[in-house]
């Protein structure tokens, strides 16, 4: 067998670097990562070879997709019919700069309706249908930016900065601002636009019984099955019910929308943007094991650990490969190349060892082929330098620091976004 291995980078981390704690009891150490095999994204399950673009669209593609419902994230729903838009405010924002508005997506009727908030930011300078960036949060909307005018959530919130009994409060206004460079983003002509994941899916094991999973209940009320969608589908699953909303505004270009997440969010947004191919562009921040990094590398977290630490994000099959990786028929390049040919960024911090910033970067690298169907290429055989990004069709940087969104990171998913949307 042919190991992956001939691509493995040690990165030297020096003392200037400030690392942060990571769990003890795991790996760390480049060498002593073992040898493994990725399963090829360009051989069918009938053992035939993928060559051209045509293959991987009609046959490969649909397989690979199946399998990550089957196997990792479980089957979401298609659109439901009972849903609909309210625009219930709308005002001048940031210094004249922009638009605001805010919608509540209704989904489902009864006592099990849901009430979704999404935020809008529309640039006034804008010419004609912004394109733009649609994200997803952890603390509220209220939390991206210290505008008073923002709604609080009702829903279930961490507790934290601003957030009392789980439930939030004014004193989180802008409390994450830091993450999110809605400034800049205007500026550049971009709208942009984000939902609280609470909303859509408490972020707890409560056995599927609140937020957007009773609205499709089971046959068996008693009975999941191992295939059923988990936190992380159900919150791509909201993506895709936003990006519904933004198809409806005339003032939004919804043919360039970029979807993006970080941390657990990130692995929200590359299977939002696998399994919703309206998505034009792709990015994913320090999304880590079950996101972009290579699960068989087995360093910092690992699929156990995060079967673990959180049950609720993947469908129960996924609890199959604790402790044996190679035993999936996919690995997380396969995921990433779910997005080709559309172009896709993958972020990694070189202080942010529990995500594999060297995994990412190597996952990214192994959907390179199947982008190379479509003429495109990655721009990058090895890992880059920190703080040197590569832009092709697929985007990659390390970045000095931590587990976090920056203003560097935005600054790169702003140039991308300039290169492939505008």
């Amino acid at each position: 067998m042919q190991s992956f291995g001939c691509f493995l980078l040690i990165v030297l981390f020096t003392s200037s670097v400030v690392v942060t704690a990571q769990p003890k009891g795991y790996l760390y150490d480049e060498s002593k990562v073992a040898p493994y095999e990725l399963p090829d994204p360009l051989v069918c399950l009938d053992g035939t070879k993928v060559t051209d673009s045509k293959a991987w669209l009609k046959k490969r593609r649909p397989e690979v997709l199946r399998l990550f419902e089957d196997e990792v994230y479980g089957r979401s729903p298609g659109k439901p019919k009972a849903m609909r838009f309210e625009v219930v405010e709308e005002g001048e924002a940031l210094g004249g700069k922009a638009t605001r508005k805010q919608v509540v997506i209704h989904l489902g009727k009864g006592k099990k309706a849901l009430a979704v908030n999404l935020l809008l930011y529309l640039p006034q300078k804008a010419k004609g249908p912004a394109p733009g960036f649609l994200t997803i949060n952890f603390m509220g909307n209220h939390s991206v930016h210290a505008d008073p005018a923002i709604r609080i959530p009702t829903s279930w919130v961490r507790n934290g900065t601003g957030v009392k009994n789980n439930k939030a409060t004014a004193d989180g206004r802008g409390s994450r601002a830091s993450r999110w460079a809605i400034d800049a983003i205007i500026e550049r002509g971009y709208a942009f636009a984000t939902v609280y994941y609470g909303d859509i899916d408490p972020d707890f094991h409560d056995g599927y019984e609140n937020g957007i999973h009773p609205l499709f209940p089971p046959k068996d009320p008693k009975k999941r099955k191992p295939t059923d969608w988990a936190s992380i589908a159900g919150w791509a699953w909201g993506l895709s019910r936003c990006l519904d909303y933004l198809e409806t505004d005339d003032a939004v270009d919804a043919k360039r929308i970029a979807v993006m997440g970080h941390s657990r969010l990130g692995k929200t947004s590359l299977w939002a943007g696998a399994s919703d191919e309206r998505f034009a562009l792709v990015i994913s921040n320090n999304s880590g094991c079950g996101g972009a990094a290579l699960s068989r590398r087995k360093f910092g977290e690992t699929v156990k650990r995060i079967n673990t630490s959180f049950p609720h994000w993947f469908c129960d099959n996924y609890k199959k490969y604790n402790d044996k990786e190679g035993d999936c028929p996919v690995d997380q390049h396969m995921l990433i190349a779910l997005s080709a040919p559309r172009p896709i960024y993958v972020a990694s911090a070189v202080g942010d060892r529990w995500a594999d910033p060297n995994g990412e970067f190597l996952s990214a690298l192994g959907a390179e082929p199947v982008y190379q169907l479509f003429g495109h290429k990655f721009g990058a055989t090895k890992q880059p330098p920190v703080d040197q990004p590569v832009h092709g069709r697929i985007g990659y940087h390390v970045r000095t620091g931590k587990h976090d969104v920056t203003p560097y990171d935005w600054k790169q998913y702003l140039d991308f976004a300039d290169k492939h949307l505008k």
